[in-house]
């Protein structure tokens, strides 16, 4: 089940909200849930008129962050919420869920073994992040974590 909730505080919800907006969605912590919050993702950033580079890279923020939270604190780890911001003059992705490990966020320039079947996903979401003008980060809440992707709202 994927339940939504919407709130826009502009007028124009034609382009990109000039004050604040926001979504979120609480979908189940498993791996179908992971293209149904990446289609209503993207419905939300194409009706703010977000330009493609922006929308991709933010796809794949939400796929990546998603199944991460999906495969190390889904399975009765409790809740998952999904949410997009937009305010300030920055577009902001937010993925919350209450499994209790901090994922390790890649150092600047990281390697990462070829041969590895994982840490791949957040060296990629944070440079293309970084690429954007944006940043990748970790907020340790009482009850889980919250991982953002923030990048300047075009």
């Amino acid at each position: 089940m994927l339940t939504t909730a919407e709130t826009a505080e502009t007028a124009d919800t034609a382009a990109v909200p000039a004050l604040r907006s926001w979504v979120h969605w609480v979908p189940d912590p498993d791996a179908a849930s992971v293209p149904q919050v990446r289609s209503r993702v993207r419905a939300t950033l194409d009706g703010w008129r977000v330009p493609v580079e922006v929308v991709d890279a933010l796809l794949l923020a939400v796929s990546e962050l998603v199944g991460n939270a999906v495969r190390h604190a889904g399975g009765g780890a409790g809740r998952l919420r999904v949410a997009v911001v937009a305010g300030g003059g920055w577009l902001r992705l937010e993925v919350a869920d209450q499994g209790a490990g901090l994922p390790r966020l890649p150092a600047p320039r990281a390697e990462v073994d070829p041969e590895s079947e994982c840490g791949r996903g957040l060296l990629m979401v944070q440079l293309l992040t970084a690429e954007l003008g944006g940043e990748l980060s970790v907020v340790a809440r009482e009850s889980g974590k919250c991982v953002r992707v923030r990048v300047p709202a075009p």
